[in-house]
């Protein structure tokens, strides 16, 4: 898969992305740092990218509807710790919905998965 690595997710998250094969370009490789979502998301989209954010604003369906963008990522975890993250998304990685869900909005939590597909919104 291809992804749009928010400002937010660290080298170590984007480093096991790139290990399981993913494709990973970075908002501060491109010149985005502070940017909008707006803009994120619509850079992602131009590139056939997926967004990956610990920005809870992507996993708004009303602002960006499942089918209306290759993918968002929500990262969303009480304890922000980057050793933390790491394990969310690493446990994620193991999850056939990975695979399955390339135009839905999924939000990763420690335990739990959200999945919004375009015929859920």
């Amino acid at each position: 898969m291809r992804f749009k690595a928010d400002e937010n997710i660290s080298a170590r998250v984007i480093r096991l992305l790139q290990e399981h094969g993913h494709d990973v370009a970075t908002v501060p490789d491109e010149g985005l740092i502070g940017a909008s979502d707006d803009r994120i998301a619509e850079a992602a989209a131009s590139e056939g990218r997926a967004v990956i954010s610990l920005d809870r604003g992507f996993a708004d369906v009303r602002r960006y509807p499942p089918g209306t963008h290759p993918g968002v990522f929500v990262v969303h975890a009480r304890d922000l710790r980057p050793s933390v993250i790491l394990m969310v998304v690493a446990i994620f990685l193991t999850n056939r919905a990975l695979r399955t869900s390339p135009d839905a909005t999924i939000v990763i939590e420690p335990g739990a998965l959200r999945i919004r597909r375009p015929q859920d919104a």
